[in-house]
């Protein structure tokens, strides 16, 4: 469902900013301020009433920026996502109706997974790159390891979030097995409030 250019940059640029953001011109802000940094992917989550309007408003005005939606729950949202302009979907679990959506959408999707039963279910929907979540509760890279042995030759990869940071990126970006990391450490909460760019 990833196209190759898609996948070629997410290897790439190594780490999408995981972001969320109250407002569109905040939204904005922190794309470029992303861009400005060497990150041109983020994943701007369905977390606040105005999500969308962010996406569209980074869509719209930094296009440079590759924009995913992150946090996509159920089919609605899939289809709210593509229309607002969307490159790219993420979930946090395997919902086999919200993955149909998103493929008859043809919008790249990329669900959660943690154990061996949700990546059988991703890859019999035709998923080969899925969100490893949550990473470090899960056991981290020593459990990606093996949870993925089974899958590799069949050319599964994995973007890993949650509890991800400086410290351990770099492990994780040397694993044959990770197209690229998701990480809300690279724009914080905090410093998008304090309109620190």
């Amino acid at each position: 469902m990833f196209s190759d250019t898609l996948l070629t940059e997410l290897h790439r640029v190594g780490v999408l900013a995981v972001v969320t953001v109250e407002d569109a011109a905040s939204g904005v802000a922190t794309a470029q301020a992303l861009l400005t940094g060497g990150i041109s992917i983020m994943e701007l989550t369905l977390r606040t009433p105005h999500a969308l309007d962010v996406v569209r408003a980074v869509v719209d005005e930094v296009p440079a920026m590759r924009v995913g939606v992150g946090t996509i729950l159920t089919p609605q949202q899939a289809e709210a996502a593509h229309l607002a302009g969307a490159a790219f979907g993420v979930a946090p679990g395997m919902n086999p109706r919200t993955v149909q959506a998103a493929q008859q959408l043809g919008l790249p999707f990329a669900p959660g997974v943690c154990t061996p039963s949700d990546i059988e279910l991703a890859l019999e929907l035709g998923c080969k790159l899925m969100k490893f979540f949550p990473s470090e509760p899960c056991g981290g890279l020593a459990y990606l390891r093996v949870v993925a042995a089974p899958f590799l030759h069949l050319g599964v990869k994995f973007l890993p979030l949650g509890g991800l940071n400086v410290g351990n990126a770099e492990a994780y970006l040397q694993e044959p097995c990770v197209q690229a990391l998701g990480g809300s450490w690279l724009a914080p909460k905090e410093l998008i409030q304090a309109k620190d760019w």
